[in-house]
């Protein structure tokens, strides 16, 4: 064998060149499939390259195609459900496309969301899937991410900005949806445990809640909307606060269903029966919930599997675009999934 390989290094074209006594270019052009060698040719070059565990360079591959193959997932935690099912539809595209995923969380923490974001770029991946944590507000790694000529698909929470490309789910109808299931079952004083106020998710809740209540001629009171941070902590304040009222709510929609098992367990700790003293419906349809005793009454479903799944086929059409077209800005229904 071959000097190169008794020492451990990898084979190289030359090697399998020298085997065959053909020119180096022929070889090459036989591992790319070109048409101009023929089927015996190319199967001997194939045979040999792998008698010789010959690997590409991907390198010189990368460099010639201006491609390093690889794309970056950016999202809040990898840990919930909700993003599981997207990163599984995401790695099903790129698998189809013959890419890596290098996947980051921001943990919500902006600059860490940042510095992912620069090691991605400083990696040159050819492109970038995003959903923005809830204390994001400085949209000024976009400019960063485009001048490099890294391409953007923000998925899920994404920013409120017509110059960049989404792909998220409508919250306004799962909203109106549960506003007309509590109404159905006689609720009349229903409340909201919102996001931060300046999340756009939170925005568009508030803004649907607001609309359920006048579609079912109901009131809208201030004080039966709080807002959490969204941490167990202020989950729970949020839902103390909601208890406190002179008119307790006896309905809550909450943000998502982190928030709800949260508060959930405040209600119980306070001596009070779930989907009795008081009923719920939350966002996200949690997978769990069907094992569990009195879960919500209702789960919003936002379909994290189509978002992923479409995010990364729009983030693949910009990859293989000659030309940056006009932003795309896809929207999935979300659906009430009764838990009952």
């Amino acid at each position: 064998m071959e000097n190169s390989m008794k020492e451990g290094k990898p084979a190289t074209i030359k090697e399998i060149a020298k085997r065959l006594k053909i020119s180096p270019s022929t070889v090459s052009r036989a591992l790319n499939g070109h048409p101009s060698i023929g089927l015996v040719t190319t199967e001997r070059v194939k045979k040999v390259a792998e008698e010789l565990n010959y690997e590409p360079n991907q390198t010189a591959i990368f460099f010639k195609q201006r491609k390093t193959f690889t794309i970056g997932v950016v999202l809040p935690s990898l840990s919930e459900p909700f993003f599981s099912a997207a990163i599984s539809e995401i790695e099903n595209v790129a698998n189809e496309k013959k890419y890596t995923v290098i996947m980051g969380q921001s943990l919500d923490d902006p600059d860490r969301e940042l510095r992912i974001l620069q090691t991605l770029k400083a990696h040159r991946v050819d492109g970038v899937l995003m959903s923005i944590g809830k204390n994001t507000q400085d949209y000024g790694f976009i400019d960063l991410m485009e001048s490099a000529g890294i391409p953007i698909v923000f998925f899920d929470c994404v920013p409120d900005l017509d110059r960049v490309n989404r792909v998220a789910c409508d919250l306004e109808s799962g909203m109106l949806e549960a506003i007309d299931m509590f109404v159905s079952c006689g609720h009349h004083d229903i409340s909201l445990i919102n996001g931060p106020d300046m999340l756009p998710a939170s925005i568009e809740r508030r803004s649907a809640y607001i609309k359920g209540l006048e579609k079912c001629g109901l009131p809208f009171r201030e004080e039966y909307v709080v807002n959490t941070d969204l941490t167990p902590e202020g989950n729970e304040a949020a839902i103390l606060q909601l208890l406190s009222l002179p008119d307790r709510p006896s309905a809550v929609v909450s943000f998502n269903d982190y928030v709800a098992l949260d508060v959930m367990k405040t209600v119980r700790q306070k001596g009070l029966a779930l989907n009795q003293d008081i009923h719920f419906i939350s966002y996200a349809n949690y997978p769990l919930w069907k094992y569990m005793e009195n879960p919500p009454m209702a789960s919003i479903e936002q379909f994290p599997g189509e978002q992923g799944k479409k995010a990364a086929a729009l983030l693949f059409e910009l990859i293989s675009a000659k030309e940056r077209p006009k932003p795309v800005n896809t929207v999935f229904k979300s659906r009430l999934i009764s838990q009952g």
